[in-house]
């Protein structure tokens, strides 16, 4: 019997989720014939080196979210142990965890970006960086943790950068409006289109993502033919632009306000997409055939460690 490693919670904001998840990818994988160790892991990395280490498992299956669990740390530090894990390998999630990073990445591979700026916060406090609207994010956050979208007649540029707590910069793009698409990617294989409409907030932020009836998706999105093939392709081409492994998820805006079809704009690429009850890839999974169950152990089947 394969014996895995769940490690889950963490130190980023994003740990409540990271709990959720590998709390229920532990349940699924014992479901799935495995047997599985969970480790909380917090501040002390030695004591979950030792953890690791204790439980001497064959894989471990990273169901880490945000900060040290999906930017490169923690896949170090598993490369080291010379531990298989699921997910990326180090260079992609640090590539992918850094936004600016991963838009030059992407516009060099000729992938739809939206314009965008690294900018300091002492500009951003002065003067708008972009023309409105426009949205400010963290570079290296995930769950849009830290995301504000500024519309004329909002006076909340000086608050925002008061007040920012993520670095000394901050990313400032282009608000695209329209819809919020997304695709899972398994390997070279992209899953689905889902449509994503936010209920709990006026885009999919964090709580749109994670609060009971905070959104509702549309699966498979009802979108332009071309569009819908365009979205697969892409999700794709990032994914391996990145030099990603495993499962990823691809985020887009589609601004189909001007009638269909219309301009589609890769955001990001989610190396560590969410396992919880209201996440998306395991919906679009479950679309293709692919129970939870075996989701999760098709990601451990393809833990490995290095680049």
């Amino acid at each position: 019997m394969t014996h895995v490693a769940v490690l889950l919670g963490g130190i980023s904001a994003e740990r409540e989720v990271s709990l959720v998840s590998g709390a229920q990818c532990t349940a699924a994988l014992r479901e799935a014939g495995f047997e599985v160790t969970p480790i909380d892991v917090g501040p002390d990395l030695a004591a979950t080196i030792a953890a690791l280490r204790a439980a001497r498992p064959d894989a471990v299956f990273n169901a880490l979210h945000g900060r040290f669990g999906e930017d490169g740390c923690i896949q170090g530090v598993l490369d080291w142990l010379g531990l298989p894990y699921t997910h990326s390998g180090l260079r992609a999630s640090a590539l992918a965890m850094d936004k600016v990073a991963a838009k030059a990445v992407f516009r060099a591979a000729g992938l739809p970006v939206a314009p965008h700026r690294l900018v300091p916060l002492e500009e951003l406090a002065a003067a708008d960086p972009l023309p409105r609207p426009y949205v400010i994010k963290p570079v290296n956050e995930g769950s849009s943790v830290g995301v504000h979208i500024l519309r004329c007649g909002d006076n909340r540029r000086g608050e925002i950068a008061t007040g920012w707590r993520f670095g000394a910069t901050a990313l400032v793009e282009e608000f695209i409006p329209g819809r919020e698409l997304t695709v899972g990617v398994l390997g070279d294989r992209a899953l689905a289109v889902t449509d994503i409409l936010a209920d709990a907030g006026e885009f999919y932020d964090y709580d749109s993502k994670y609060a009971a009836g905070g959104s509702r998706h549309r699966l498979p999105a009802a979108v332009d033919p071309a569009i819908y093939a365009q979205a697969l392709e892409v999700a794709v081409a990032a994914h391996q632009a990145l030099g990603c492994r495993g499962a990823t998820r691809a985020d887009f805006r589609y601004d189909d306000t001007g009638g269909e079809p219309g301009r589609l704009v890769l955001l990001e690429v989610n190396t560590q997409p969410g396992l919880t009850p209201t996440s998306l890839l395991p919906e679009q999974a479950a679309l293709a055939g692919i129970g939870f169950p075996a989701l999760c152990a098709w990601m451990v089947e393809h833990a490995r460690h290095g680049p």
